[in-house]
């Protein structure tokens, strides 16, 4: 595996990868803010299956980051990451500074309309903004045949998803699977964050879930606001939880169905999606399934 730091050398990289390899060899590129854990793992080794070039970028995105948000605190760890992503096939890894990534205040940014003011765009205004300007340029940069995502954070993949699709970009974004401790938690970066009470009481939000999408199943729980005043009800167990949103949507549109709008035996996959507060930090969650095949 190699490190690179520099655009040029990234470039220049691939482009021997590639002689090495053959034509026929694709790139699989996996972007991470870093502090990997498993569910990082995850996306390299589903990237390695997938192709003969895996490329992991680990960068802190300050510009998807709004006012006293943690990106000054947010967790690094080079040396463990580096290790993880060889322990896992990377081929390359891209660790770009700011500085190689925003030259020059950005003057262009990518804007996704209408399915990111919803979730936890509501409450982070301009946070998908940065996301899908740094994605776009990671593709530029790398000119990957699939990027990796993972599914915990949604309605990022929803957001790319349209990008893709509306830029007519030549690379395939593939979700993979949220990743969760035994116990249930999905595991998360910002999980280092939480005291030992506050990881306690976050195992409610899994609980939340399943209970949901299991009162749908027996069908007591039929209509949208069944389902957001059971995933509510749960969640308020937990005294130390302060929920931003419990919601019901649909996927991938992200559109929001009304309280009195029958979920049981929808032919569409539906989103539950949860975002909550553990003192200083800030979950999120979700859970996606087809109401009629689940009756």
């Amino acid at each position: 595996m190699k490190a690179v730091r520099t655009i040029e050398e990234l470039r220049s990289s691939i482009k021997a990868l590639q002689i090495n390899l053959g034509p026929e060899a694709t790139v699989g590129l996996v972007p991470t803010m870093g502090y990997l854990h498993e569910g990082h793992a995850s996306l390299i080794r589903r990237a390695r299956e997938d192709n003969g070039i895996v490329v992991v970028s680990i960068f802190v995105n300050p510009i998807q980051f709004g006012p006293g948000e943690d990106y000054e605190t947010y967790p690094r760890d080079e040396a463990r990451d580096l290790a993880l992503a060889e322990a896992e096939g990377a081929d390359l890894v891209f660790l770009p500074s700011v500085e190689t990534m925003y030259p020059q205040p950005t003057k262009t940014k990518i804007m996704v309309s209408d399915i990111t003011t919803r979730l936890c765009g509501a409450s982070r205004p301009g946070h998908f903004d940065g996301v899908t300007t740094v994605v776009n340029k990671l593709f530029n940069i790398v000119q990957p045949d699939k990027g990796y995502f993972g599914m915990k954070d949604v309605q990022q993949v929803a957001v790319l998803q349209q990008m893709v699709q509306d830029l007519n970009m030549n690379v395939e974004i593939v979700p993979c699977p949220i990743v969760r401790e035994e116990d249930g938690l999905a595991l998360s970066s910002r999980n280092v964050y939480l005291s030992e009470e506050e990881r306690r009481q976050a195992l409610v939000l899994s609980r939340s879930l399943r209970e949901a999408a299991a009162a749908v199943s027996e069908g007591t729980a039929v209509t949208a606001g069944d389902i957001r005043n059971l995933l509510q009800r749960v969640i308020s167990q937990s005294p130390l939880a302060d929920i931003e949103y419990a919601e019901v949507v649909s996927f991938p549109g992200l559109q929001p169905y009304s309280d009195d709008e029958e979920i049981s035996g929808k032919d569409e996959a539906v989103l539950m999606a949860l975002a909550v507060r553990f003192g200083r930090t800030r979950l999120i969650d979700n859970r996606l399934f087809n109401p009629k095949e689940a009756n």
